[in-house]
C-alpha cells in the first residue's frame, strides 16, 4: 500500500504503537508529541483521566494549526487502580503480579481535534493473564520491553506468551482502538485506504 506522503493527520504522541497502527488503515501522519503531566487528580476516575489526557493531547497539538490532531492514553486498571509504567525491575514485578491469573481492563481513550470539533471515545478491553512464575517476570524485565508499557506488559510483544484471554479490541489494548478511532476520522475528514470520508 502506497500512502499519500502529504500528512493529513498530526499525531500528539511518540508512541511508536499508535503510528504503525495508523498507518495499517492508511492513514498518512505526522508526529508531534506533546508534553503532559499525566498524573491522575486527585479522585479522578480512570476513565475520566484517560479521555483528558487524550483530549488534552489533541487539542495541545492542534494549537499550531494544520492537520487534524489525534491525541490517545491508554491505562491498565485493576481493582479501580491504574497502573502506569514501571520505574524499575522491583516495580515490574510488583505489577505482574497483581496481574497474574486474572482479569484487569484496558481503557483508551482517543480524541481527534479537527473540521468536526473535538470527538473523543473511550474503549474498555478486558484481558486474563494466567499465572507468571518469578523465574519468568525476571526473564521478561531483562528484555527492556515492560520498561514503558502501562501495566509492565506488551500483548502485541513477548507479553503475550502470559495473556490467556481477551474481551473488547485487541489494537486499543496495543494503544489505539482502529474501528472506533477509523470512525471519527472519517467525520474529521481524513482519509482512510480507500473509505469515503463522512
Amino acid at each position: 500500500m502506497t500512502l499519500d506522503p502529504r500528512p493529513y493527520l498530526r499525531l500528539a504522541s511518540a508512541s511508536p504503537r499508535r503510528r504503525e497502527l495508523l498507518t495499517s488503515i492508511g492513514v498518512s501522519v505526522e508526529v508531534s508529541p506533546v508534553d503532559l503531566d499525566e498524573t491522575p487528580l486527585p479522585g479522578e476516575a480512570p476513565r475520566d483521566h484517560v479521555l483528558r489526557l487524550a483530549r488534552d493531547k489533541a487539542v495541545a497539538g492542534h494549537a499550531a494549526g494544520g492537520p487534524a490532531t489525534l491525541g490517545a492514553d491508554t491505562v491498565v486498571v485493576v481493582d479501580g487502580r491504574v497502573l502506569g509504567k514501571p520505574r524499575d525491575a522491583g516495580h515490574a514485578r510488583s505489577m505482574l503480579e497483581t496481574l497474574a491469573g486474572r482479569s484487569h481492563e484496558v481503557m483508551t481513550g482517543v480524541a481527534v481535534q479537527g473540521p468536526a470539533g473535538l470527538l473523543t471515545r473511550c474503549v474498555v478491553s478486558r484481558v486474563t493473564l494466567r499465572d507468571i512464575p518469578a523465574a519468568e517476570m525476571a526473564a521478561y524485565w531483562r528484555t527492556g520491553e515492560p520498561l514503558d508499557k502501562a501495566g509492565g506488559y506488551a500483548i502485541q510483544g513477548f507479553g503475550s506468551v502470559f495473556v490467556t484471554h481477551l474481551e473488547g479490541s485487541y489494537s486499543a489494548v496495543v494503544g489505539l482502538p482502529l474501528c472506533e478511532t477509523a470512525e471519527i476520522l472519517r467525520r474529521q475528514a481524513v482519509p482512510l485506504w480507500n473509505l469515503p470520508v463522512s
